[in-house]
C-alpha cells in the first residue's frame, strides 16, 4: 500500500515537472527582400547598371552574394552570369553593354544568411522587332532556405510589351 501511495506523488510531479520546460521552435530567417533597381528601357551600346537593393529584416544586408543572368529572349542558354559587388548600404551593381535591339530578362540570383532569392525583371534594349522576338519560357522562382527549396517571387514583376 505504501508503494502505491508513493507512485501516485511521484508521476503528478514529474508531470508538473515536464510542463515547465518550454519547446523552443527554431526561428526562421525573415525572408530576403531583393528589389532590381535597373530601368527596364536601356540603350544600346552604352553601359547599363545592373542593380539591386539586398535587406532582410528592414535592414540593408551587405554579406550577400549576388550574380546577375542575363540573356536575350528565347536564348537563354546563351546568357552570361556576371558578379554583383557591393556598392553601399545593401545595394549590389555589375555593368555590361547590350550590343543590339531585344528584349533581355534578367536574374538577380542573390543569397545571404541561408536564403536565397531571384527576382525577375524583363529589359528592353533600343527598339527591338516585337514581331521576331521568341516567347520566353516561363519556370519557377527559386528560393532556398536551409536546402530546401520554396517557390515565390519578390522584387518587380516582368510587363510583356506586345
Amino acid at each position: 500500500m505504501k508503494k502505491w501511495l508513493v507512485a501516485l506523488v511521484a508521476v503528478p510531479a514529474l508531470l508538473v515537472g515536464c510542463g515547465e520546460k518550454e519547446l523552443k521552435e527554431p526561428k526562421m530567417p525573415e525572408m530576403l527582400e531583393v528589389e532590381i533597381l535597373t530601368p527596364q528601357e536601356i540603350v544600346i551600346n552604352a553601359k547599363v547598371e545592373l542593380a539591386v537593393q539586398v535587406e532582410q529584416g528592414g535592414k540593408d544586408v551587405d554579406n550577400a552574394t549576388v550574380e546577375f543572368e542575363v540573356w536575350e529572349s528565347g536564348k537563354r542558354d546563351e546568357g552570361q552570369m556576371i558578379e554583383g559587388k557591393l556598392d553601399k548600404d545593401g545595394i549590389y551593381k555589375a555593368t555590361t553593354i547590350f550590343d543590339h535591339d531585344g528584349v533581355y530578362y534578367m536574374y538577380a540570383h542573390t543569397t545571404a544568411n541561408g536564403i536565397h532569392n531571384m527576382p525577375k525583371q524583363q529589359f528592353t534594349a533600343g527598339n527591338p522587332d516585337m514581331s521576331k522576338v521568341l516567347p520566353e519560357e516561363e519556370d519557377g522562382d527559386d528560393h532556398m532556405m536551409d536546402g530546401e527549396m520554396e517557390h515565390s517571387e519578390h522584387g518587380k514583376k516582368e510587363t510583356n510589351h506586345h
